[in-house]
């Protein structure tokens, strides 16, 4: 059971991030309340957390019926959204963030010290200025689980977010599908959307899981269908899972959005 007044702890085998000592810090700050609060009250139900058809949503203003919670569906899915407040912090930095991290484990680990354990680009380029159509192959702990996972980046468009209307409204969405590391399975659908807000701006992740979202790229047609609708029923995750992950998006970007400007004060050279 998760100590919600608490930081999560995880066990010790990361490595230091000596090379950016300067903007490295093991301790994790509690939880935001409104985080502590859903995971008291459990999960929600399931259409309070729209599937990922509702993505174009994301850009009308306001907020969903619940922007933090987790929730499991009757087909094996598990949906997990959390809102994060970031003050003095601009889309464009994320949006910069997610290609320069991506080559350094030292720089993955800042990010939340003590989950991350490595990263690296399944292409092997050492391109820091881009993310989108490339594969970030991560080492991580989920709750007490070391995951290996593969996270295949894509364009807002393909998560079916209108990318004009993204631009025009200063906004940026990180979108990826991913996967266990080694199995050609596309098992879950992410987006992070970052809008601007007086003061900063603030992140609206979404993670759509197994159940109707899991697919099987290499299996077309209706067998592909088959195959991924019993597969989705397999590797339904169970409460602990969701709740796990909702934890660990909740402390990783809390954590780096207070690293985040200054960060890419010292490292976003022509962004």
């Amino acid at each position: 059971m998760t100590t919600l007044s608490t930081p999560t702890q995880y066990p010790t085998d990361t490595a230091s991030a000596n090379s950016y000592d300067h903007f490295h810090d093991p301790v994790m700050a509690p939880l935001p309340a409104h985080v502590r609060e859903v995971l008291a009250a459990g999960p929600l139900p399931h259409d309070w957390l729209p599937g990922l058809d509702s993505a174009p949503s994301l850009l009308e203003p306001g907020y969903g019926r619940a922007e933090t919670g987790y929730s499991q569906g009757a087909d094996g899915s598990a949906h997990v959204f959390v809102l994060t407040s970031m003050p003095g912090v601009t889309p464009a930095m994320w949006d910069w963030w997610f290609g320069w991290h991506g080559n350094d484990p030292q720089r993955y680990q800042l990010w939340h010290p003590q989950a991350h354990v490595h990263v690296g680009w399944a292409d092997g380029l050492p391109d820091e200025d881009r993310y989108i159509g490339r594969t970030s192959n991560v080492t991580e702990f989920i709750g007490s689980k070391r995951r290996r996972f593969s996270i295949r980046f894509i364009r807002p468009a393909d998560a079916g977010l209108d990318e004009a209307r993204l631009a025009a409204q200063g906004e940026v969405a990180i979108c990826a599908r991913a996967g266990l590391t080694g199995l050609p399975v596309d098992a879950s659908w992410m987006i992070h959307q970052l809008r601007p807000v007086p003061g900063g701006c603030e992140m609206r992740s979404r993670f759509w899981i197994a159940g109707r979202h899991l697919s099987l790229p290499w299996l077309p047609g209706k067998a592909g269908q088959l195959a991924a609708r019993a597969l989705g029923w397999l590797a339904a995750p169970g409460k602990a899972d969701a709740e796990a992950l909702l934890i660990h998006c909740a402390e990783e970007m809390n954590h780096l959005a207070k690293r985040l400007p200054a960060l890419y004060a010292a490292f976003g050279h022509g962004h």
